[in-house]
């Protein structure tokens, strides 16, 4: 039981880590197959792909809206806890944000329909962590100042919320055209969790005031959990077979739960597109190695009760142990074993794209069945440009993205894509992503937030996608 106070106090007071999503330059970048993956919808004029294992998506991403490296740790002359306590105790609010993901494909393919052409079959399994810790602006007060000058204040606990996750994702998509101006899709998606932690709805307050038998009364009214799922068995192994424990949970051993990915992609003329999906619609029901640590109560102390001068007079006494163990025997703290449900960060992706400069071989709109068309052909026009929105649902609220785009095509071998994105992290981010295909060998690589590199300890945000594909685009 001591254990886990102590853990829960520990995550109480300080836990923030990682947690962030958007993929804006990857979106749409049809060129690409693991397009599908933030689209099921887009138009895959592939014949076939293979991703090569281990190889052909890998993506990582960090952000922190509040602070960065630079703010503590830059040699100005100005006195470290100087800087913590203005530019974090008090410089950041409770919106801010310490967050990150990574995604890792483990496998990815896709096929074309023998019967129905217009259908492409998609299939796959990946895994991802994620996180996010928000910045407990009343809780760091308190930790760092005390409760000696803060007489009547009440500290929101409500400002504590953070969550995380590592999850194993199977899954299977079918991307079906309609006709030569609708193209839809949907994938449906196996979560198998790993491990899980979250509290994000805390409640109630702390607060120091008068007392009747004493100088001061603290007072702790609360209504707060934290739940996990898949840590406790391997903290109890000490960590010995971690990889074992976490390769079984991986493979349908973990906590199961379900999702779904719709998207389409329609052209409202023959130079305008527009694309929209929702992905992660879904659920995991825990159920496996529970343990949740709950704070629920409200409680009142007065400190160390002694009678002067008797008290002095007895120097076996030991007043802050008693004290310590009222506040364990007042104190709500729980521990229990129940199932919870948690829901996925569901995203939301919607573009318009104007694509322009028609190559002179390109094939017209012959309003026929399926065209995969040859090498020389494979894509009408050489610029395309545009603005997309993305939106994931948070522990705050939701949270959005406002990007402008350009893409150069530059034959069939290679295809670049620029972004400028809005969000809570940066205005000024600079995207740029590189496709190159030589022969059916697909490589990419992109990298947000280029201006923030010449000083990386200064950035609010980092982000890096890359992968290796094998592709067929020609009839049989």
């Amino acid at each position: 039981m001591r254990i886990g106070k102590l853990l829960f106090l520990t995550i109480l007071l300080g836990c923030n880590i990682l947690y962030t999503q958007n993929k804006q330059l990857l979106y749409d970048f049809i060129e690409i197959p693991q397009a599908l993956m933030v689209n099921p919808g887009i138009k895959a004029d592939y014949q076939w792909y293979a991703g090569i294992p281990m190889l052909s998506g890998t993506s990582f991403q960090f952000g922190s809206s509040g602070i960065t490296v630079i703010d503590l740790f830059a040699n100005d002359g100005v006195d470290f806890m100087t800087k913590v306590r203005e530019k974090a105790i008090y410089g950041m609010n409770i919106k801010d944000e310490l967050s990150g993901t990574f995604q890792m494909e483990i496998l990815n393919g896709g096929f074309r329909g023998r019967n129905n052409i217009n259908n492409f079959y998609s299939f796959g399994m990946y895994l991802e962590g994620d996180a996010i810790g928000y910045w407990p602006k009343d809780l760091a007060i308190l930790g760092f100042e005390g409760n000696a000058d803060q007489l009547d204040r009440e500290f929101d606990l409500s400002h504590f919320k953070t969550r995380g996750e590592l999850v194993n994702v199977f899954h299977f998509g079918v991307n079906k055209k309609i006709d030569n101006n609708l193209t839809i899709g949907v994938r449906a998606k196996i979560y198998s969790s790993l491990f899980n932690f979250n509290s994000t709805n805390n409640k109630g307050y702390f607060v120091t005031t008068e007392g009747q038998n004493n100088f001061f009364a603290n007072t702790l009214n609360a209504d707060m959990e934290l739940r996990s799922s898949g840590i406790q068995e391997i903290v109890d192994d000490d960590f010995g077979n971690v990889s074992e424990t976490l390769l079984k949970r991986a493979l349908f051993g973990g906590n199961l739960g379900l999702g779904l990915d719709v998207g389409l992609t329609y052209n409202l003329n023959d130079k305008t597109v527009i694309t929209a999906s929702v992905l992660d619609l879904g659920f995991i029901y825990h159920t496996k190695d529970i343990v949740n640590y709950v704070l629920k109560g409200n409680v009142t102390v007065e400190g160390i009760e002694a009678i002067l001068p008797e008290a002095l007079t007895n120097p076996s006494s030991n007043f802050w142990q008693d004290l310590v163990d009222d506040i364990e025997e007042l104190v709500p703290f729980e521990e229990n074993d129940e199932s919870y449900i948690t829901y996925r960060p569901t995203k939301l992706n919607a573009s318009v794209r104007y694509n322009f400069g028609e190559r002179k071989e390109s094939n017209k709109n012959c309003g026929c069945a399926y065209d995969l068309v040859e090498a020389p052909q494979r894509f009408k026009y050489v610029n395309s440009t545009g603005v997309q929105l993305y939106a994931i649902n948070r522990p705050r609220g939701s949270q959005g993205a406002l990007t402008a785009f350009y893409q150069r095509r530059f034959g069939n071998s290679i295809a670049v894509k620029t972004t400028y994105t809005v969000d809570k992290f940066s205005f000024s981010n600079i995207g740029l992503g590189l496709n190159i295909q030589v022969g059916s060998i697909n490589f990419y690589a992109m990298v947000d937030n280029l201006l923030a590199y010449k000083n990386i300890a200064d950035t609010h945000y980092a982000s890096f996608q890359l992968g290796l594909n094998i592709i067929s685009w020609e009839k049989k």
